[in-house]
């Protein structure tokens, strides 16, 4: 099956009709989903296959007036049938590109300790410095 890599746009919220279940953490939201994508600053590739949403890799540019301006990767997720197929990959690559055409000097990305698929991919892709730090998260 083909898979086809497509940036998102704020005119785009009929793709997210069909999306494959783990693609997301929580079903898409329409509103936010419309804000999200209406934010210059945030970004949203997905994976179709057969005109349904099986991956999707969300950024964020970051500008900053001391430093380069950065693209900060908040998630990356294919639904688990299409896992192991280079999509993540894809997406992330493509992502990067994205980032480069749009000022990006620096890309970053997070994950959990034990998500050992994750920390593989994110290694695969030379050249990456990993870091270890302490996140805080407070609801508001």
């Amino acid at each position: 099956m083909t898979i086809a890599i497509r940036r998102t746009s704020a005119t785009d919220t009929d793709v997210f009709d069909r999306v494959a279940l783990e693609v997301f953490d929580e079903p898409v939201n329409p509103a936010r989903l419309k804000a999200y994508l209406a934010e210059p600053s945030h970004l949203m590739l997905v994976a179709i296959a057969g005109g349904v949403v099986v991956g999707q890799c969300a950024a964020v540019i970051h500008r900053h007036p001391d430093k380069v301006t950065e693209l900060y990767i908040d998630e990356v997720a294919v639904a688990p049938a299409f896992r192991r197929q280079g999509i993540a990959r894809r997406l992330l690559d493509e992502m990067f590109a994205l980032g480069k055409s749009l000022g990006c000097a620096e890309a970053w990305v997070g994950t959990e300790l034990d998500n050992e698929a994750a920390r593989g991919l994110y290694r695969a892709r030379r050249p990456a410095t990993e870091e270890s730090f302490v996140m805080y998260e407070y609801d508001l």
